[in-house]
């Protein structure tokens, strides 16, 4: 770490949590984000600032204006370029010594297959169950720290599913594939911005603790954000041994 990095990062470094040896951990670092809307955004502008090493961005949709009212990473000027295209833009102004790859092809189990086992990390901010189950089959496979997301309306949830312990569950633990789950989305049920900004934010940290210490006391539970009412709640999830992903 060079003096302009030891100062940059000084208010990392001052924390035991963190350290010298951890900042150095997120400077080696490779994180896969899926989904540069509401959740990437923030995620992403966080891990970059917090420097990162190298951000690959996935996401075959283009910039809209009903975006802006949450998706902070894009601007007016954006509308109508690729999402992780505009957001590499965005996170070049912010960190240029962060490395940032982008995936334009919309996220499936074959195309997403090479970028999750090299990545250290992957975390989902996609909106759709498909994608969620492709990526967790994808992580269970190559064993790969997942921190997902989601958030509509009024509230939100986080978890992380960590495959290297083998007492952890899986996404499918949570919620089995073909699970009904309604067709609650953004364009049709509204969503408060800043949700998806605590959310986002959220998983940026659970990312910065697995990188720096290579652990994180969310794994196994997912945390529930009702802002209507100011308050937040854990439920533990129960590895399942008959999951059809992981067992």
């Amino acid at each position: 770490m060079d003096d302009c990095q030891l100062e940059r990062y000084s208010r990392h470094i001052l924390l035991p949590q963190i350290d010298l040896q951890g900042q150095h951990n997120i400077l080696n670092g490779h994180v896969l984000i899926v989904g540069l809307g509401g959740l990437g955004s923030p995620c992403a502008l966080y891990l970059a600032a917090a420097g990162v090493g190298r951000l690959t961005l996935c996401d075959f949709d283009s910039v809209d204006l009903t975006n802006l009212q949450r998706q902070v990473l894009h601007r007016d000027s954006r509308i109508g370029v690729n999402k992780a295209v505009s957001a590499r833009a965005e996170l070049a102004s912010l960190n240029s010594a962060c490395q940032v790859d982008v995936v334009t092809d919309r996220a499936t189990l074959e195309n997403l297959r090479s970028y999750v086992a090299e990545a250290d990390i992957v975390v989902d901010c996609s909106d759709n169950f498909e994608t969620r189950h492709a990526i967790n089959r994808l992580c269970v496979a190559t064993q790969t720290p997942l921190v997902t997301g989601a958030a509509i309306q009024m509230s939100g949830q986080v978890s992380v599913f960590d495959i290297r312990d083998q007492n952890s569950p899986c996404y499918a633990c949570f919620l089995p594939e073909g699970t009904q789950t309604g067709d609650l989305d953004c364009g049709s049920s509204g969503i408060l911005g800043p949700v998806t900004g605590t959310i986002g934010s959220i998983q940026a940290t659970e990312v910065l603790k697995l990188l720096a210490q290579g652990m994180t006391s969310l794994s196994g539970r997912v945390l529930l954000y009702d802002a209507m009412l100011a308050e937040w709640e854990t439920m533990p999830i129960q590895k399942n041994p008959m999951c059809d992903v992981c067992r």
